[in-house]
C-alpha cells in the first residue's frame, strides 16, 4: 500500500524487526500481506534508552499510519530484537550492540500502543517465518541456520520455534567443531562461527588474497571463477559447517534444514558442496532436505507479524480492539 492510499477498515498487526543500526517495520494484514513497510535508524549512538524510545516511537507512528490508511488501529504488535531475549516474560535481557539490559520491551509496547504485544529473538523470529510460510512451509520439524556475522539457529517444531529453558536454544554457532581452535568471544575455542560465518570466510579470504577489503561474497565469486586459493578457503568453511550441522541434525532430526544469511547468497556455490559434505558425514542419520531461505530480509518482519497474530489467535475476541 503506497503512501496516500485509503482503504476501508482492514485488520492488521504491527511488525518490527530491530537490528544493530536499523529497524525494519511493516503493517501485516490478516492474509499475511505487507500493507505498509518502513525503515528507521535505531539511534544507538545516543545510548540504550534512546534506542528503546525510538522503537516505541516507531511503533506509535505505525499505529497512527494504520488508523489513517487502514481505517483502524492495529490489533497487536510483534517485535524481534537481537541478543539474549526472555520471550516468556517479554524482556530484552541483553544486547551487546544496542547496550540494553533487562528492558521490559513487551510491557512498554503494550502500554504505548494499548494492544497486546509479543517479543521475540531476531533469528528465532526469522526462522519462525521461514518455517511457517517460507522455505520450510509444510515441514513439521525444521532447523533454520543464519550464516551472517555470526551463526545462529532456530529449532522449529509443529509451527513454533523452541526458545529453550533459558532463551538460548538454537545457538549452533557455538558448537565446537575444531577443539583447541580459534578463540571465540563466548569463551570457548573452535566454535563453528569462527570458521563458517560470513565474517570468518571474509577474514580468511582477505588474508589469503592480500586484500583487506575482501569479503565472503568476493570469496564466493572467486570460487565460481575457479580460483584455487578461494576454493581452499571455501572448502575449510564448508567442512566446518557440515561438521556443525551433522551434530545438530543428530540431536534434532529435522525434516528440513534451511540455510539463510549472507553466506547463503552464494547459492549453489555453497549448497552443492554443503549437501555433499553432509551426506559424506551421516551414517545412521536421515539426511534432511537442505534448502536456501526464501524470505530474505523480510523474514524478521514477517516473523514478528506471526508472533502478533499468534497473540490474537490465543486471545478472546472480545478483548481485541474492534
Amino acid at each position: 500500500m503506497g503512501r496516500g492510499a485509503t482503504l476501508s477498515p482492514v485488520r492488521h498487526v504491527i511488525a518490527l524487526d530491530v537490528g544493530g543500526t536499523g529497524m525494519k517495520a511493516a503493517l501485516v494484514g490478516d492474509d499475511g500481506a505487507l500493507l505498509h513497510r518502513a525503515r528507521r535508524a535505531t539511534g544507538r549512538e545516543r545510548g540504550p534508552d534512546a534506542v528503546a524510545e525510538e522503537i516505541l516511537g516507531f511503533a506509535a507512528d505505525l499505529r497512527a499510519y494504520g488508523v489513517e490508511h487502514c481505517g483502524r488501529p492495529a490489533d497487536a504488535a510483534g517485535v524481534a530484537v537481537p541478543g539474549i531475549v526472555d520471550e516468556a516474560r517479554g524482556i530484552a535481557v541483553f544486547s551487546a550492540n544496542l547496550g540494553w539490559r533487562d528492558l521490559p520491551l513487551r510491557d512498554l509496547l503494550t502500554e504505548r500502543l494499548g494492544v497486546p504485544a509479543a517479543l521475540g529473538h531476531d533469528v528465532r523470529t526469522g526462522g519462525l517465518a521461514e518455517g511457517r510460510i517460507g522455505a520450510g512451509r509444510g515441514a513439521d520439524r525444521f532447523l533454520f541456520v543464519a550464516l551472517g556475522t555470526g551463526i545462529a539457529g532456530a529449532i522449529g517444531v509443529d509451527g513454533r520455534v523452541e526458545a529453550g529453558a533459558h532463551g538460548s536454544a538454537g545457538e549452533i554457532g557455538h558448537i565446537v567443531v575444531r577443539p583447541g581452535g580459534a578463540d571465540c568471544p563466548c569463551g570457548q575455542r573452535g566454535c563453528l562461527e569462527r570458521y563458517a560465518s560470513a565474517a570468518a570466510v571474509g577474514t580468511a579470504w582477505a588474508a589469503a588474497c592480500g586484500d583487506p577489503a575482501a569479503d565472503a561474497a568476493d570469496c564466493a565469486r572467486a570460487v565460481a571463477a575457479g580460483d584455487p586459493a578461494a576454493a581452499e578457503v571455501w572448502r575449510g568453511a564448508v567442512d566446518a559447517l557440515a561438521d556443525g550441522l551433522v551434530t545438530a541434525l543428530t540431536l534434532l532430526d529435522p525434516r528440513t534444514l534451511i540455510i539463510g544469511g549472507g553466506l547463503a547468497e552464494a547459492g549453489e556455490v555453497l549448497f552443492q558442496p554443503l549437501r555433499d559434505a553432509v551426506r559424506r558425514r551421516v551414517t545412521f542419520q536421515r539426511t534432511p532436505a537442505i534448502v536456501p531461505a526464501a524470505l530474505g530480509d523480510t523474514a524478521g518482519c514477517l516473523g514478528a507479524g506471526l508472533l502478533a497474530r499468534d497473540l490474537l489467535d490465543s486471545t478472546d475476541p472480545s478483548e481485541v480492539t474492534a
